[in-house]
């Protein structure tokens, strides 16, 4: 018997197959791929020859799907031999799946990792039949299409060949599937929800930022409002920080071929990191085709730690010093495909609000259990409950020990301490094993926001990796050198992606704390002006961020643009205004103007802003 949601994934991995029957009838020579489930449905990969497909062709496609599950046609479970399976799909045209089949002849696995082969060329070969359509499957899949849930098409996108770029683009169709059409919709009105709040789009209306292919892909530039949110998000993380005994360091962009190379990210990190800039020569004298007799390489960062690392080993240390907490909000550089890709989410270069912690083992306990308080307070202060936050401890496989830097004993000590302090925090995590890096094991905190989507924010790490390389040693009591413990942990992760999160969750009707624009002065004519700008000083000189509509137009039009733009405060200053001591004001959210007077409307925001509300 499978749970409830096996037998979804059973549907939706039946929805994929539906589907290729569906673009089969339609598409008589079309080529399959691969059509695996994904979250909340799935997907097929096409070879549809000259022919696009549009979005009106996804109804078209649709309703054949439909059709197919009215026929109730049985989903058919058939074994074969290695070699009659091959030699069905090139009778059948379907190359991709003959590339697939001769991979696990001579590879014993479909997937491009070897180590992952298991397939022996004597056992037998699953397909599944659904109409004509005939697929490599081991399956499960439902008895007939007649048990087929809700379904949708969503969208279309290309995508290479087995993940490389040097194969052909297919098409890729993507569907929903749920178990009833209630489930579905409520998922539909939920997209809805989030393409209103995606912070590319409100990034643009609210003037935030915005990406520039002339600068890079990948690299964001943020405009003065947008700037002003992260300075304020910046100011709350140094306050914080050193309120909690961090201390700050800074270190360059770059850094010399050695240092990656010590540090192991020059063999292991390769894939994610630019290539070398070569240095010895200015730009001029490499116009000029001259040769460097000094060459120096250098790469971009793209992480701070051997940065910290070094800054440890300038000195002797004591186990007196223990524990050290150094933080930094440093920019680094990662080589991100094209396709991979996404706004403030998935960019190549970001700010890492990083931190590492380096302490004696009897140390170890209690830096966790703050570095988790710390994590858990960060969230409260943005508006995420304790309840939204999901956490993982990543563990490694006990089977595959080789891949991973670090003796068994501190492995386990590591392991041991971390769930540990989860459990004694009351953290409702979930173990992961062969998920831990290659370096330690470590907690993922993940924020559900409001629209229950996961995002990955805060990690807390151990490192087994780089002590050992840079031989990094602390003097003990016993006058000893000793290898101390290093923990990595980002609380945000990236600025970029935070706020991101933040833009989206918030809808771009920031808290006033954090409002680029905190309050608008609204004249309603000519005379009113002068006032505005006065009294804009006045409030500026309490550190409040205010701005003046002044432009010639009705106040209708300037109230209904402040809305757009979710400005928490408007004040609309007409006659009644000049003449006394009192604000109209309108609130976010509401329609009714409010008289108060100036001082309890100062005070009022000032509360707002210290309580973080």
């Amino acid at each position: 018997m499978f749970n409830k949601q096996e037998s979804l994934e059973i549907m939706r991995h039946s929805g994929a197959h539906i589907l290729a029957a569906a673009v089969l009838r339609l598409y008589p020579e079309a080529k399959f791929g691969i059509g695996p489930v994904i979250e909340n449905g799935f997907y097929y990969d096409l070879d549809l020859g000259n022919i696009s497909i549009t979005p009106f062709d996804l109804l078209k496609i649709e309703k054949e799907m439909g059709r197919i599950v009215k026929a109730n046609l049985p989903m058919e479970k058939k074994e074969l031999s290695l070699a009659d399976a091959i030699q069905l799909f090139i009778n059948t045209n379907q190359i991709y799946k003959v590339e697939l089949l001769n991979d696990l002849l001579s590879k014993g696995s479909t997937r491009l990792d070897e180590s992952l082969a298991s397939f022996s060329p004597e056992q037998p070969v699953t397909i599944y039949q659904t109409g004509d359509f005939i697929d490599l499957c081991r399956g499960p899949h439902i008895k007939s299409t007649k048990e087929m849930g809700a379904f949708k098409l969503t969208s279309i996108a290309g995508a290479y060949w087995r993940g490389d770029e040097k194969n052909k683009m297919l098409t890729r169709i993507y569907g929903l599937c749920f178990a009833n059409q209630k489930e579905l919709e409520a998922h539909l009105n939920m997209l809805e929800e989030a393409k209103k709040r995606d912070h590319r789009k409100l990034g643009k209306e609210l003037d935030l930022f915005h990406l520039d292919d002339l600068v890079g892909l990948g690299l964001p530039l943020w405009h003065p409002k947008g700037a002003l949110l992260w300075r304020k998000i910046e100011e709350f993380w140094y306050h914080e920080h050193l309120s909690k005994g961090y201390q700050l360091v800074r270190t360059p962009h770059i850094g010399n071929r050695q240092l990656w190379e010590t540090s192991g990210h020059w063999g292991f990190y390769n894939k994610s990191m630019y290539p070398p800039l070569e240095a010895g020569l200015s730009l001029e004298e490499v116009q000029q085709e001259k040769k460097s007799e000094n060459k120096e390489e250098y790469l971009l960062k793209p992480m701070n730690c051997p940065f910290h690392v070094q800054i440890y080993k300038n000195d002797l240390r004591s186990y007196r010093e223990l524990p050290l907490r150094w933080a930094e909000c440093g920019t680094v550089y990662r080589y991100e495909k094209k396709g991979e890709l996404s706004g403030l989410t998935r960019v190549r270069g970001f700010t890492q609000d990083d931190a590492h912690i380096i302490c004696r083992e009897d140390q170890v306990a209690d830096e966790l259990k703050r570095v988790i308080d710390f994590i858990l307070y960060i969230y409260e202060q943005f508006g995420f409950a304790k309840e939204s936050v999901k956490v993982y401890l990543s563990l490694r496989d006990p089977g595959n020990k080789e891949k991973y830097a670090g003796a068994d004993e501190g492995w386990e000590f590591t392991e041991k301490i971390l769930k540990q302090v989860a459990q004694e925090k009351n953290l409702n995590f979930i173990e992961e094993l062969g998920e831990a890096a290659f370096y330690g094991p470590k907690l993922d905190f993940k924020i559900a926001d409001c629209l229950g989507r996961l995002w990955q924010c805060s990690t807390l790490q151990f490192d087994f990796n780089l002590p050992a390389r840079f031989d990094m040693s602390f003097i003990n009591a016993q006058g000893e050198k000793e290898k101390p413990y290093m923990l990595h942990r980002a609380l945000f992760g990236s600025f970029e992606r935070f706020i991101g999160l933040l833009i989206e969750n918030y809808a771009g009707a920031f808290p006033l704390w954090l409002a680029p624009v905190q309050i608008i002065l609204l004249p309603v004519g000519e005379s009113h002006k002068q006032y505005c700008q006065q009294l804009a000083q006045e409030l500026s000189s309490y550190d409040f961020q205010v701005e003046v509509d002044d432009a010639n137009e009705t106040i209708g039009n300037k109230i209904r643009k402040a809305t757009s733009q979710k400005i928490p405060y408007q004040l609309v200053i007409g006659d009644k205004e000049l003449a006394s001591d009192q604000l109209s004001v309108r609130w976010r959210g509401q329609q009714d103007l409010l008289l108060i007077d100036k001082k309890s409307f100062i005070q009022r925001l000032q509360q707002e802003i210290k309580d973080r509300k």
